[in-house]
């Protein structure tokens, strides 16, 4: 029996990946991860890391990362509720540009896969949101690269008022077209 529903969006490769959960007086059970399942919509990769974020206050934003070599995510909001963004950075990709959002909490038990070549990034929907990421490479802090969050570019429509944002990613660089050319 599958554990996962999956439902692609209109960006290749980009999966909402819904639980399936059981659920008794006890209280419930649902996995996570499953390989044999995720190899169904294309992850070829091992997990390599298993991360976990804490977001304080409603209306952060964090992102827009991505890794130079190209890397998997699967993010999960396990506490709280958030907007999650995926922004498409594939240039051979009739979705350049392009982005997909959707709510992540821990009622709806959605998961978004994100395949490679792809920009993350969120904004908390309530105070103390979690989040689980499985990532098919290791985390490289010299190599982490990223598009700003209000790149008119890609004109993301955040939900709420930005009420807090790292100054890392303040200082995050617009789209330059070249840089993407090898990615």
């Amino acid at each position: 029996m599958l554990r996962f529903k999956f439902t692609s969006t209109y960006i290749a490769g980009l999966y909402v990946v819904d639980q399936r959960v059981m659920a008794d007086s006890r209280g419930s059970f649902s996995r996570m991860f499953c390989s044999k399942e995720f190899e169904n919509i294309g992850l070829k990769k091992p997990i390599a890391q298993i991360n976990h974020s804490i977001t304080k206050s409603k209306g952060t934003v964090r992102g827009l990362h991505f890794q130079p070599q190209p890397e998997v995510k699967i993010v999960t909001c396990i506490k709280g509720k958030i907007f999650d963004v995926a922004v498409d950075i594939r240039v051979n990709s009739p979705t350049f540009l392009k982005w997909y959002s959707i709510e992540l909490s821990e009622e709806n038990k959605k998961s978004l896969y994100i395949p490679e070549g792809f920009a993350h990034g969120f904004q908390s929907l309530e105070d103390d949101c979690q989040l689980l990421y499985m990532h098919s490479e290791f985390y490289d802090p010299d190599k982490e690269s990223a598009v700003n969050y209000l790149d008119p570019e890609i004109s993301i429509s955040w939900p709420l008022n930005i009420k807090h944002v790292s100054e890392r990613d303040k200082t995050h660089p617009l789209i330059d077209l070249n840089f993407f050319k090898g990615y």
